[in-house]
């Protein structure tokens, strides 16, 4: 692709960086502020919701969007999602209602959907793939600084503010992401006669979105063995299948499956699909196992997580010289160790540990997701046409995103199951929702010795099982790492 010579690169990428920013921060920010949303709205049965609707919204159009970012260009279809993601941004901070909430998540999470693919794609195609390997680790600090900054924000909003701020805070920032990308991005001309794939989107739409819904809610608001379940996954199933019927026939397809038979595309993609996986059985239940069998304040548990998060970007910005010199398969080989590693102190994490053993648990994870990562998105850039880049960016994405709803799904039903069969071996009058009773030093006074020890045994017990499965992940994901091609020449300009 020829780069427009008007284009302020520098300027565009720090407008890229808060376009991402304002994407990356929602999900922690709004973390901090539950407790206050849910005494102020009521409602606390669909608590999860908050997370779900913007989650499964999120997940369902990033393919979409990445797909519409090839044919119309990446600047209107970008303007489009965080146009969507401000107004609902705004409508959340006026809800009055949970029911009213969750609608408003489901409009930000539909906007969402389009800021981070296109983002990384502009990235993509400004820079050269040198240029891009050493960019990335910018991009993936991002991720660092909003999972230190959103939590600290929350709170401090919560305390002083108005929970509503919450949402509000991400408007000027969205604002000025989008006039610095209207002013300095200039986009060349598309001459090429545009087919919108309209059965293709609807059909992928509605299947992603039965079978997310499924994974999500299922155990929860329905048996996994009921009617409703059933009806959900066949029917998701089935209209994927003739999704990929559709596609195979369509004249531009929503979801070009040749860019899969590259054989790095295919793997980085799968080994996507299993890190998003492991991210979400690590920082979903660590906080959970440093507060409740540690006994460490909240801060700490935090802590152990934030660690990550340092990890993460500090192996990308090391990735993008790594990879010039290497090439994907030894980067994204190392990384796949580091996940080991980190994963398996994971599984050999006690109560006795300490949480310093969980920040180095949680640090080695962030070096295997941020080499891993940063050597995917560059190389998977660099393998596909410029028409293509938007498509293929969000495929990885949509990939990490789905190992996240998989993962939830998956662990919470690990956990659960052991909690109860470990409960019931002991013949203890306590259940699930007593577990509650270990997250703060005040429930745990309210204990009695034998059934403080009951419940945290059978928490670390049953978290120990949920660590086994993410680490059972790292080694599948080093597996399908070991199938990448070798060689340098897969980092190339495919303009």
């Amino acid at each position: 692709m020829n780069k427009n010579k008007v284009t302020n690169r520098p300027l565009v990428l720090i407008s890229v960086m808060l376009a991402m920013f304002v994407g990356a921060v929602e999900a922690t920010i709004v973390t901090t502020a539950m407790p206050a949303i849910a005494a102020d709205l009521g409602g606390f049965s669909r608590y999860s919701w908050i997370f779900s609707a913007y989650l499964l919204m999120s997940t369902v159009t990033v393919l979409i969007y990445g797909k519409l970012a090839d044919l119309f260009g990446r600047k209107p279809i970008l303007f489009i999602g965080l146009t969507l993601f401000l107004i609902g941004s705004i409508l959340c901070g006026f809800a009055v209602s949970m029911e009213q909430l969750i609608i408003f998540r489901l409009i930000q999470g539909f906007g969402a959907g389009a800021v981070m693919p296109i983002a990384t794609t502009i990235v993509g195609d400004i820079y050269t793939t040198e240029e891009r390997a050493k960019v990335q680790g910018y991009l993936s600090s991002v991720w660092g600084i909003s999972a230190v900054s959103g939590p600290v924000i929350g709170g401090l909003i919560v305390q002083y503010m108005n929970w509503k701020f919450v949402f509000w805070v991400n408007v000027p920032l969205g604002i000025l992401a989008m006039l610095g990308i209207l002013l300095f991005l200039h986009e060349p001309k598309r001459q090429q006669k545009v087919s919108i794939d309209y059965k293709g989107a609807a059909l992928l739409t509605l299947s992603l979105s039965a079978i997310l819904f499924w994974l999500s809610e299922g155990g929860q608001s329905f048996s996994r063995l009921s009617l409703t379940s059933i009806v959900l996954i066949v029917g998701g199933i089935s209209l994927f299948m003739f999704f990929i019927k559709v596609e195979r026939q369509a004249e531009d397809p929503m979801m070009p499956f040749a860019i899969w038979k590259n054989p790095v595309i295919l793997y980085a993609n799968l080994v996507s699909l299993t890190s998003g996986v492991i991210l979400i059985g690590i920082s979903s239940y660590l906080p959970t196992f440093v507060t409740g069998v540690m006994e460490q304040p909240a801060i700490i548990a935090g802590f152990t997580l934030t660690a990550m998060s340092i990890g993460w970007p500090i192996a990308s910005s090391v990735a993008g010289h790594l990879l010039i010199r290497y090439g994907t398969f030894t980067v994204s080989f190392f990384g796949g160790l580091s996940l080991i590693l980190g994963t398996m102190l994971f599984v050999f994490m006690d109560a006795g540990s300490g949480p310093w053993w969980a920040a180095v648990a949680s640090f080695f994870v962030g070096i295997g997701m941020g080499l891993t990562s940063t050597s995917f998105i560059v190389t998977i850039q660099g393998a596909v046409p410029h028409e293509r880049r938007g498509s293929a960016t969000a495929a990885n994405m949509f990939m990490r995103n789905f190992g996240n709803t998989i993962g939830a799904a998956l662990f919470g039903a690990v956990l659960n199951g052991s909690l109860m069969a470990r409960l019931e071996n002991e013949k203890s009058t306590m259940g699930l929702e007593d577990v509650n009773l270990l997250l703060t030093d005040e429930n745990r006074e309210m204990l009695s010795k034998n059934h403080l020890f009951m419940l945290q045994d059978a928490l670390d017990n049953s978290l120990q099982w949920v660590y086994i499965a993410v680490a059972a992940f790292a080694i599948i994901s080093f597996l399908l790492i070991l199938r990448i091609p070798r060689g340098k020449g897969l980092l190339h300009d495919n303009d």
